[in-house]
């Protein structure tokens, strides 16, 4: 069961929100929440093994999707909170610390699987990982893939407002409405000295090219495949 999963669609939609806010300046705030049982299960691993472009800078393009989505989403002007219940795994923890605000249900849990399932964390997910829990924790998470709770994610700093079963949605549209209800220019130049201060203190990011880690990944498989179609040693 595929519950809330980041396929390719979902990150076009999402980008395709971001733009369209980049040039409203009615809407102050956003909740990223998902439907049903939980937040997102993450990525969607049914696509990773569908056979990319043989054009390997079109390949590489295309890998580089969830990183586009997590810049697009941390950029906005808007303030953003994300309202977690249920679960959230990989791609889906990304998303959430790329929000300014993240509310758990006490009874979510959190995992982040990708290196025990062979691949890197990307995204550009790592040094915003850091930035919220610290460097040593989020080596711990990534390198150990261990599940934690929402009481964990808060004391580690991931978690910003914990709420009671059912109630993330409520406790979101709360501080949505205090943030709402303060003048929208201080509010403006404090979230856009936030993103500066951000910028400075992820320098480190563009030391490597995330979609790059990707791409090389998707490369060895998919060169795999052919060698085995053509029976190659």
């Amino acid at each position: 069961e595929k519950r809330n999963a980041i396929n390719r669609q979902m990150h076009l939609e999402l980008q395709h929100l971001c733009r369209a806010l980049e040039s409203d300046f009615e809407t102050r705030v956003l909740i990223l929440a998902g439907e049903g049982r939980c937040f997102s299960s993450g990525a969607d691993t049914s696509e990773w093994g569908q056979t990319g472009p043989d054009n390997e800078l079109e390949l590489r393009h295309q890998s580089g999707i969830g990183s586009r989505t997590s810049n697009a989403l941390e950029a906005l002007d808007q303030i953003t909170i994300a309202a977690l219940h249920g679960f959230a795994v990989g791609g889906a923890v990304v998303l959430a610390i790329c929000c300014d605000l993240r509310v758990a249900g006490r009874s979510a849990w959190f995992s982040i699987p990708e290196v025990e399932l062979g691949i890197p964390l990307s995204w550009h997910a790592l040094p915003r990982l850091a930035r919220e829990v610290g460097h040593a924790r989020a080596l711990e998470l990534t390198v150990l893939c261990e599940r934690f709770s929402a009481e964990q994610a808060h004391q580690y700093g991931l978690v910003t407002h914990l709420a009671d079963a059912g109630g993330h949605l409520d406790v979101a549209r709360e501080l949505a409405a205090k943030v709402v209800a303060k003048p929208p220019l201080p509010v403006a130049v404090t979230k856009a000295q936030m993103k500066a201060i951000r910028r400075g203190t992820e320098m480190g990011e563009s030391a490597f090219s995330d979609p790059d880690l990707l791409l090389y990944s998707r490369l060895l498989q998919q060169r795999a495949r052919r060698r085995g179609q053509r029976g190659d040693a």
